[in-house]
């Protein structure tokens, strides 16, 4: 291209930019731009937001590493076991969650800066499910000696009951209902929790060693007390199983209009068999969700005894449908109404769009008025308006009112503790409160997880069930709390790996070192290493996105009923992805904030300053090194890590 008369004329000069400019308008100039500073690279490792996100606390990055095969497992073990092992750190779920977690960890994914998050979920799934298939099972640490009670037999239970194992104190689990799972098993169906994979994760920490007692509840047919004197330290974990009614004129002692809860545990136990054929459900979380979809699958029958009303069944608690009613069974018109609008209802995205697809109606941004009742004295209809939502509070819009025809209505808007018997615990919201270390507060030796602090995820009752299970290792042990940090996730430790690699550091020995001076060639740290992880989560901008291609999430398929296949439809909707289709998804994760060897640093380093661990040294987390007698502080190495691993920071 010939040069334009302007630029004949215009003086040649060192600048990069133009008179006046300030910003770099090319970013491959920005990364090849020399600094003026003394700084040499820094590894630095930060925690990604998704486990950030993760109310669990899972190591997500690291087990995505593994099945995507970057960190490789000790020598004759599987990677699938590597990944459950490293999964199960946090949560012993892993099949399970994989399914139903609502999955902030994919909101917070930086790959949402590309085209769309890694499919987390999915990959958990895959090595729950594979964990089942080849029976991997946990082990107890040492006996110490030391016996735990844990009262409720649910997520926050036994998540609590399973790390509590593994530091070698004897457990023992005291559930009011005759089997273990609490939410998980009585408070989502089926078709989302399978019950063959959630009994095999529930008897492999049962296997551990957990002893179990059914039919007991603390503070009636088991005193306190007992407990108190038996054990050394108490664990409530009693979860939230009664629904809370409607605050309207009408709900009160009215037989048809039941709980969220009650609903689900009388379908999950295998008592009801039919629904109505009107019902109307209010909520706009998971729970009603799962109600109404559970409606549109059971149906109802033309002509029922009394006896044989849902309410009946609900209510009593023993008697149960014939399940040969189910042969008559016809559908059921189901209506949710939600207080908010569709984008801002709680409920899972995606499980909103199958209720749709089940024939689901749904009429949002409407609130309850009045349950308006027949002569019988059972609910008939539910009048209800439009709404618009100030903060928390619903304001009625005049002029909207109208009636819905109900032959059963159910209440989704929450839950509650039952805290008969135990009095002494409660806030008087009937909750139980609980300090930063989850301990009752002026009760020396117990401790709460779970739902009965404050009702919230699956996830989050396990992350404080593994907190509290700290906290109670320290009480019996008469150890000091420890710090906990900033960020309080399961983290990845640098110094375990290498241990596990045989590449540990020396003992460090201050009176055998003498001079310190010039320690790069010790070898008893670990050298141009910070790990900041407990303290910062890595945001995209410290990314270098332009690293990564465009590569589509491999989506699970989903064999969601319609409307007209909807009846009687329980089998599983969810399907896995093979073992492949999982290794590819893991390999889309950015690895944010830790290496991942894509060598772009030793590339591009104009001085070979930049290099890689000699082989047989290196490890996941320690895989390049400098040399600082050759580096020349140009930052090329930084501004190309797609990490955001590199920070220019030793020198000044």
């Amino acid at each position: 291209m010939a040069t334009t008369s302007d630029e004949m004329k215009t003086k040649v000069s060192w600048r990069r930019y133009e008179d006046g400019a300030d910003t770099w308008d090319n970013l491959t100039e920005k990364i090849f731009a020399q600094d003026t500073s003394h700084k040499c690279p820094t590894y630095v490792h930060k925690t990604p937001p998704c486990q950030g996100s993760c109310p669990s606390g899972e190591d997500i990055r690291g087990w995505l590493a593994i099945v995507r095969q970057q960190e490789l497992p000790p020598e004759g073990v599987e990677w699938g076991e590597y990944a459950f092992r490293r999964s199960t750190d946090a949560n012993p779920f892993p099949s399970m969650m994989g399914r139903v977690c609502p999955a902030p960890c994919q909101d917070g994914c930086n790959r949402n800066e590309l085209e769309d998050f890694v499919g987390i979920n999915s990959v958990e799934q895959y090595i729950g499910d594979n964990a089942i298939e080849k029976g991997y099972q946990f082990e107890a640490g040492a006996d110490t000696g030391k016996k735990v009670a844990v009262v409720g037999g649910g997520p926050a239970g036994l998540a609590a009951a399973y790390q509590l194992r593994r530091m070698g104190h004897a457990c023992t689990i005291f559930e009011a209902n005759e089997g273990l799972g609490g939410m998980f098993r009585y408070g989502i169906p089926g078709y989302r929790v399978p019950r063959k994979e959630l009994d095999a994760e529930i008897g492999r920490i049962i296997d551990m060693g957990v002893e179990t007692r059914f039919g007991a509840k603390v503070g009636e047919n088991v005193p306190v007390e007992e407990l108190e004197k038996d054990y050394d330290a108490i664990l409530w974990a009693l979860g939230c199983q009664s629904g809370r009614g409607l605050p309207v004129p009408g709900w009160e002692g009215t037989p048809n209009c039941v709980s969220g809860v009650a609903f689900l545990k009388a379908f999950n136990e295998g008592r009801m068999k039919v629904t109505a054929d009107k019902v109307v459900c209010i909520g706009g979380g998971d729970t009603s969700v799962d109600v109404v979809s559970v409606a549109r699958r059971l149906g109802h029958v033309e002509h029922t005894n009394p006896g044989e009303h849902p309410e009946s069944i609900i209510h009593d608690g023993y008697v149960a449908h014939d399940t040969a009613v189910t042969a008559a069974a016809q559908g059921a018109d189901v209506t949710l109404t939600s207080l908010f609008h569709r984008k801002e209802m709680m409920a899972s995205e995606h499980e909103v769009h199958d209720a749709l697809t089940e024939g689901v109606t749904i009429l949002d941004g409407v609130m309850p008025l009045e349950v308006i009742k027949g002569e019988d004295g059972r609910a008939k209809a539910l009048k209800v308006c439009d709404c618009t939502m100030d903060g928390m509070k619903p304001i009625p819009t005049e002029g909207t009112e109208r009636v819905l025809e109900a032959d059963l209505i159910v209440s989704a808007i929450g839950q509650g503790g039952d805290l008969t018997g135990l009095e002494d615990f409660d806030n008087g919201r009937g909750l139980m409160n609980a300090d930063k270390f989850y301990q009752v507060p002026d009760k020396p030796g117990h401790f709460v997880a779970g739902d009965i602090i404050r009702p919230h995820l699956l996830t989050t009752a396990i992350g404080q069930a593994s907190i509290a299970a700290d906290s109670i290792n320290e009480y019996v042990m008469q150890a000091p709390h420890a710090r906990r940090p900033k960020v309080d996730v399961h983290h990845f430790n640098l110094l375990r790996k290498m241990e596990e690699a045989h590449l540990a550091p020396e003992k460090f020995d201050a009176a055998e070192r003498g001079d310190m001076r010039g320690t790069a060639d010790g070898n008893w740290a670990i050298h141009n290493y910070e790990d900041r992880s407990g303290s910062e989560v890595i945001p995209h901008d410290e990314l270098f996105l332009g690293h990564f291609a465009f590569h589509a999430r491999n989506k699970r398929k989903e064999e969601v009923p319609t409307a007209e296949e909807v009846l009687g439809h329980f089998h599983e909707r969810l399907i896995g992805l093979s073992e492949q289709e999982t290794i590819d998804e893991a390999k889309r994760c950015m690895s944010c904030g830790m290496c991942f060897e894509c060598d772009n640093c030793v590339i591009f380093c104009p001085q070979d300053a930049v290099f890689r661990v000699k082989k047989g040294e290196n490890t996941t987390g320690r895989y390049v090194d400098t040399d600082y007698s050759k580096c020349i502080g140009c930052h090329i190495c930084s501004d190309v890590c797609p990490t955001g691993y590199i920070k220019m920071g030793l020198g000044e």
